[in-house]
């Protein structure tokens, strides 16, 4: 009888060790489940990347070649260094205002040549440019929604980007579009593009 009674005990306190096991589990806060994506989270994941690669490249050109732009070839006309930040800059400045509907700022207009204000000149002024431009896009962004993405929008810096999700999409186009052009350039400097150093080569035989 002892012997049983022990056992009984044992049992006991065994399933009320498991009840308690259970309740801690159940009393745990679940983990949160990952947020659906959203037009504005996608978004803000595409400038993202657009914004680490491009501010990535105007940080790695020297000052003294901000004035770099190519001659042995037809580039006749073609922008500099510091002029494809600032177009790039300014361009942002004009579709991100505008998804905003908000005025660009002082001293900023838009023309598809524009290069941004003749005052800002130095690499520090220009890259710090850049990165407002860049800002004002994640601003910008988070306020794009199912119900407003297509929705047009009145005073489009251009007429065929009327929409809020074309001004967004095409804004990380085109910034990647002028990447291209600057990495062409920072290479010519003998600069590796922050974005490729350590990758593997693309063409390890070199042909």
């Amino acid at each position: 009888m002892k012997r049983a009674a022990g056992f009984l005990v044992v049992a006991m306190l065994g399933m009320s060790g498991a009840a308690a096991t259970a309740l801690g589990q159940q009393t745990t806060p679940m983990k949160k489940a990952a947020a659906a994506p959203t037009i504005a989270s996608v978004m803000q994941s595409q400038l993202g990347i657009v914004e680490h690669e491009f501010v990535g490249a105007a940080e790695a050109m020297p000052e003294d070649k901000y004035d770099f732009g190519p001659t042995n070839g037809e580039f006749k006309g073609v922008r500099t260094f510091a002029q494809e930040v600032k177009h790039v800059a300014t361009v942002n400045f004009a579709y991100y205002s505008a998804i905003l509907g908000q005025p660009m700022p002082p001293g900023v207009t838009f023309s598809e040549a524009a290069n941004g204000p003749d005052s800002i000149q130095t690499k520090e002024q220009i890259v710090k440019y850049l990165q407002d431009s860049f800002a004002l896009g994640h601003k910008a962004f988070a306020t794009i929604t199912m119900r407003n993405a297509v929705t047009p929008i009145e005073h489009p810096p251009l007429p065929f980007f009327n929409t809020r999700l074309a001004l967004a999409s095409f804004g990380c186009t085109h910034a990647f579009d002028h990447y291209g052009q600057m990495v062409e350039y920072l290479r010519m400097n003998g600069i590796i593009p922050p974005a490729s150093q350590g990758a593997p080569p693309a063409n390890p035989s070199g042909k």
